[in-house]
């Protein structure tokens, strides 16, 4: 089946239902402002997206209070929160932990009704895995589950650089014997801040000391669950980082119009022109495998984990470059704290590290496409 990359009209109109939220809301600029106070994210953004205009449950059907919608819509989304490094958890609740919710069996109580809180933007999810985790990754769970019977269990251990688990009111905790939801707020659950590149996402370390848990699935319903998750969620991270590279380009192009040297716009000179059209050429070819990976998982297609690496291996380092060229060709102006260029750039090389590295998606390209790797 013949990929479409197009948009369609529905997308159209949430892509524009999404940005008029995010410009009513605030320039990137404000949102240095929350970061700095060491919110966990935009709340009031968040309701307004999840809740009001019910992007928290596009993955998850109707039946379960969702939207029944499917990844491109979902992409969609992201490129918007990508122009705005918008700090809200949409990849990590939206996409990661329903996604996960969705592999386990969703006729369960057990699994349905965090699934719906999710959806309907009630609560906010996590998925307990460190952040560079990438898709088909078979390290062992660092958290273990000692079983007390009817489908609960006290986890013992610590996963470290868990995006979105500041803030969440449910984690999904991969463990040796399945997948488990805790409540963070339990006894036996810490929750622990750190130091994070991207102030727009932070990352935290969360440690279970005989904490009280509920199985979702087990070991290979568990492994199938959190492998799509990570899937997914690299798939739709090619879209948010579309959304930043061209974010960087516009704005860069805008100052080159604006700033004047010698009497005419920088924008003339003949070598910047050269670095622009050849970054606008990189976004483009990044668009395209971008919207090929939303289309590939939102068919299901048996390709979709080919069409995963390539955007990722692309879209991570044109979301770098788009960012780097961006704060360099503002000058003295790309340096300083109060522009929003370097949100971008911290955005972008946080996206290089989250969910697989591009070398770590080309060597799964080699892998499932069947190229040989280099010779050593």
């Amino acid at each position: 089946m013949t990929p479409d990359l197009l948009y369609s009209e529905a997308e159209e109109d949430l892509r524009t239902a999404v940005r008029s939220l995010l410009t009513a809301h605030g320039a990137p600029g404000s949102v240095l402002a929350r970061a700095e106070d060491g919110q966990p994210y935009d709340t009031g953004l968040w309701q307004a997206l999840a809740t009001g205009m019910g992007t928290a449950g596009l993955l998850v059907p109707e039946k379960s209070g969702g939207q029944g919608a499917t990844a491109r819509e979902a992409a969609v989304v992201l490129e918007e929160l990508g122009r705005t490094v918008a700090d809200v958890p949409f990849l990590t609740s939206a996409v990661l932990a329903v996604r996960a919710l969705l592999g386990c069996d969703t006729g369960r109580p057990e699994v349905a009704a965090p699934l719906t809180a999710l959806a309907e933007g009630r609560q906010v999810g996590a998925l307990a895995v460190p952040l560079p985790t990438a898709p088909g990754a078979s390290a062992r769970p660092s958290v273990r589950a000692e079983t007390t019977g009817s489908g609960r269990a006290l986890l013992t251990g610590t996963v470290n650089a868990v995006a979105g688990a500041a803030g969440a009111g449910i984690l999904i905790v991969p463990t040796d014997t399945g997948l488990h939801s805790v409540d963070p707020t339990a006894e036996g659950v810490t929750v622990t801040p750190l130091t994070a590149l991207d102030l727009t996402r932070p990352i935290a370390r969360i440690s279970f000391s005989g904490a009280p848990a509920t199985l979702l699935a087990g070991p290979d319903r568990a492994a199938a669950a959190l492998d799509a998750a990570l899937l997914t969620g690299a798939g739709l991270l090619a879209s948010e980082q579309l959304g930043v590279a061209e974010w960087c380009l516009a704005e860069t192009v805008r100052h080159a119009s604006e700033r004047r040297q010698f009497g005419r716009p920088i924008g003339s000179f003949q070598a910047l022109k050269h670095r622009l059209a050849a970054l606008w050429l990189d976004i483009a070819s990044a668009r395209a495998t971008a919207r090929n990976a939303a289309d590939a998982l939102a068919t299901d297609a048996p390709d979709a984990a080919i069409a995963v690496a390539v955007a990722q291996s692309h879209c991570a380092e044109v979301a770098v470059r788009a960012a780097e060229e961006c704060v360099q060709l503002h000058g003295g102006l790309g340096m300083t704290w109060e522009h929003p260029a370097h949100l971008y750039l911290k955005r972008a090389k946080t996206g290089v590290t989250a969910l697989g590295t591009p070398a770590r998606h080309r060597q799964s390209l080699a892998h499932l496409a069947d190229v040989p790797g280099p010779v050593t």
